[in-house]
């Protein structure tokens, strides 16, 4: 747009809310465009000739006129038409005023601004966008603020917003933002703003020198001499802190603020626990990491402690990065305090199964769980006094010395039998026959092969986590020897099963149970179907509810764990699998419940022994198996005819371990291997440990209505005043977390409305603790400025909590306070 063409459209404006027109153009610089405007109205020329033109216009009180004048304007009563342009106003067409006129600032207040910025007005983009934030009520300083969140390209206009895409840019190293401001003459605004509302106090100031200001006024939780100063860069810095948009800008930012404030020397001699409250900086992580892992590895701090500590660790800046260490040392926390509570005796065989059901089985849990986290941990060498600490005492007190409490509770079996354990031979009678005798009802089985206990509890805990989802967790008595082939058989329909010579194939009833194909043929018997997971996985859903009609039973063969660990090359990744294992059996009861199943039983072959570290030799037999023919010999189990009893075996007939024939079975005793050649030793299965023979049965049923929720939160306010700068509130998580009650995020905030008047601290709930005590949070929100204008005004504490898969909150709970300030509360800041 030409200036001619902005005066027309002005001057068209003008007239068309009143009849005349004064415009002064004392260079005389439109004369020669003045004919050629088209107005539509009488123009008249000005020229010396005053007292005419007043008394033509005030003859004429219809027809619309253009007064145009050049030159010097005489002064007082020297100017005859002084009185009509008081009354209908002077137009001018220099830039300023048709800056003004053009976005109607016509307030005189707003002319230095625009005098000052000509260059940010001289392009139109940057006109009409700020020309769309412009609202009644700006004043000099929101214009200019305005004008730099058109520079920088911000979401508002308030300080923060500005600051925000200032850092974005640092932390990327560019510079572009700011050189516009610097460019369009905004930048000493930006200083000067710093400096009032965030105490900034640079003579010199950078954007560079500001975060570095910043982020050392964080590490001291902005402490001051001075009460109450330092509020509103407190409270700016934790919603960029705590925002999930800018996390990557603020980590960028810290890192390199900690290399320039030296906060590892800083840090270097202090205790963890002063530490953990300090959130922004990865040296304290990596500090509390260290430090944490060594008490945990002297046991010089209780698990409680450190669940507390990795809790509070959640809302560091670093946290996805070191996520996996933190869980390492819960696990290992745990882990190292069972195992230092465990008894000096087992009274028997029947008490060992209960408790390893109970609670025994949590320390093969806590172990997979460390050595998973510890495994896929970006860093390991923090934690490598730890892992041989953890290992140590696993394979040593737990599975060696604690292995041989249970062989003396098994020491006078005469039979392999358990009164508080059913068969692992009798699982179709006890859990399939009772569920498809009416010929209406089907039932799915899904069999992992090698899902030991401990895997198969975290499953139910998993698939009672998903919505309108329960499960159930019983065990039976696994067969012995605890080898696939046996264990598989003695889940299928069957009276009698029977070993072979050399352990393949296991005969159910005379009948082949080894492969797919042999155990579909035994399942025809009783209308059933046998089939491998990856083919369900693989299978589309209508063609599985297809398949689903067709059968009254089905047998899902899985093998994910038993696959990885019975190879040498991969037994140690299989605790990964045991996570591939727990994905892929979600995905298979999803799926059949999907394909209309109601009726889904999970179960295993055999669990497993594992341990991260070589074995040491006391672990292997000293003495080879003997008999009259030793037909079959496995790291775990011997099978043969007339064995020799041993002190390092025990020894049952087949009728003794509940099987037909005449084979023998020995296995080594406790923990122990027999050394053979080849394979893997790490792990292991066949023999009678806990771990081997406590066989899972996970029920699955799927229900109608919802049924999972977050876990209540209470607000415990201790007053509804609030008579300084800040309110600590306490919070109480209402119940223990679990299954079907989940964790709950909760941001906090105070409100007059919409307005937002303090900052907005997130605290997470997600202890599973029993005690009250322990579920008590406590926080302190810090008043904004803004808060000073609400004084004897009611205000609301919101609790918010995410909105799933969005950036949103959405408020659940409040609280109703009010401000009850006096003009000394700011020193009680």
């Amino acid at each position: 747009m030409t200036d001619v063409t902005s005066v027309q459209d002005v001057l068209r404006s003008r007239l068309a809310a009143k009849r005349i027109v004064f415009w002064h153009d004392p260079a005389g610089e439109y004369a020669a465009d003045l004919d050629a405007l088209d107005l539509g109205v009488s123009v008249i020329r000005v020229q010396d000739d005053e007292f005419s033109v007043k008394s033509r216009l005030l003859a004429d009180h219809v027809t619309p006129h253009l007064v145009y004048r050049t030159g010097v304007t005489p002064r007082g009563t020297g100017n005859w038409l002084l009185d009509l342009e008081l009354a209908y106003g002077v137009f001018t067409a220099d830039k300023t005023s048709m800056l003004q006129q053009e976005l109607g600032l016509n307030d005189p207040a707003f002319a230095p601004v625009i005098e000052q910025h000509q260059k940010f007005f001289a392009a139109n983009n940057r006109k009409q966008a700020l020309e769309k934030l412009l609202a009644d009520g700006d004043d000099a300083t929101r214009l200019r603020a305005k004008m730099s969140q058109v520079l920088v390209k911000a979401s508002g206009n308030r300080l923060t917003d500005i600051t925000r895409e200032l850092l974005a840019e640092n932390a990327a190293s560019r510079t572009a933002k700011l050189d516009d401001l610097v460019n369009f003459g905004l930048d000493q605004f930006l200083w000067d703003g710093l400096a009032s509302i965030y105490k900034y106090p640079s003579a010199t100031p950078t954007i560079d020198d500001f975060i570095l200001w910043t982020f050392s006024r964080a590490a001291e939780d902005f402490a001051s001499d001075v009460p109450g100063e330092y509020r509103n860069i407190r409270i700016d810095f934790n919603s960029l802190r705590y925002d999930v948009r800018g996390q990557d800008m603020m980590a960028k930012l810290a890192s390199r603020a900690a290399d320039a404030l030296d906060i590892k020397s800083k840090i270097e001699h202090r205790d963890y626990r002063e530490l953990v409250p300090v959130t922004i900086f990865e040296e304290v992580d990596r500090k509390v990491i260290v430090d944490l892992a060594a008490a945990v590895a002297a046991q010089s701090v209780a698990p409680r402690e450190v669940a507390h500590v990795v809790r509070q660790r959640q809302e560091s800046l670093w946290k996805n990065k070191y996520a996996k260490l933190y869980e390492a040392i819960q696990s290992a926390s745990e882990l190292l305090a069972t195992i230092a509570a465990l008894p000096n005796a087992i009274g028997s065989l029947d008490l060992g199964l209960q408790k390893y059901q109970s609670d025994w089985f949590r320390l093969d849990q806590h172990y997979r769980w460390f050595t998973y986290a510890y495994q896929t941990a970006d860093y390991q060498q923090p934690l490598a006094a730890l892992k041989t600490e953890v290992d140590k005492q696993y394979a040593n007190k737990f599975l060696y010395d604690f292995g041989g409490l249970w062989q003396q509770a098994m020491e006078p079996t005469g039979e392999w039998k358990s009164e508080v354990l059913a068969p692992q031979a009798k699982f179709f009678d006890n859990h399939v026959a009772p569920v498809v005798k009416d010929g209406r009802t089907k039932a799915v089985v899904i069999i992992s092969d090698g899902m030991r206990y401990e895997v198969a509890e975290e499953l139910a805990s998993l698939i009672r986590n998903e919505d309108r989802f329960d499960a159930s967790i019983s065990a039976q008595l696994g067969v012995v020897p605890s080898y696939t082939q046996l264990g598989m058989a003695s889940l299928l329909p069957q009276s009698t099963l029977e070993l072979d010579p050399e352990a393949l194939p296991v005969l159910a009833d005379g009948k082949p149970t080894n492969g797919t194909v042999n155990r579909d043929k035994i399942l025809q018997g009783v209308k059933g179907h046998a089939i491998l997971a990856a083919s369900v996985l693989a299978m589309p859903g209508d063609e599985l509810r297809e398949l689903y009609k067709q059968h009254q039973i089905f047998y899902v063969y899985h093998d994910r764990i038993d696959a990885a660990g019975d190879k040498a090359p991969t037994e140690r990744t299989v605790f990964e699998a045991a996570e591939e294992t727990l994905r892929e059996l979600m995905l298979l009861v999803k799926k059949w419940t999907n394909a209309n199943a109601t009726n889904i039983l999970l179960t295993a072959d055999h669990g497993f022994l594992y341990q991260d570290i070589p074995l040491e030799k006391s672990y292997y037999v000293s003495e080879s198996p003997q008999g009259e023919a030793v037909t079959k010999i496995n790291r775990r189990f011997v099978l043969g005819r007339t064995l020799k009893g041993s002190p390092s075996f025990m020894t049952f007939t087949s009728a003794q371990a509940g099987l037909a024939g005449d084979i023998d079975i020995q296995i080594p005793k406790s923990v122990h291997r027999i050394p053979l050649p080849g394979a893997g030793t790490r792990y292991v299965h066949g023999g009678a440990s806990l771990q081997e023979i406590v066989v899972p049965v996970v029920t699955v049923n799927k229900k109608r209505k919802s049924d999972v929720r977050r876990v209540n939160v209470d607000l415990m306010p201790e007053t509804d005043k609030i008579t300084t700068g800040q309110l600590a509130v306490r919070l109480l998580q209402r119940e223990p977390v679990a299954d079907k009650i989940q964790p709950r995020q909760v941001r906090l905030g105070l409100y007059v409305g919409e307005t937002l008047i303090s900052d907005q601290p997130i605290l997470t709930f997600d202890s599973a603790s029993q005690d009250q005590r322990q579920r008590y949070q406590s926080t302190t929100l810090y008043l904004t400025q803004d808060a000073d204008d609400f004084n004897n005004r009611p205000v609301e504490l919101r609790l918010e909590e995410p909105i799933p898969n969005t950036t949103q909150w959405k408020s659940f709970s409040k609280g109703n306070y009010t401000i009850k300030r006096s003009f000394t509360t700011d020193f009680d800041f």
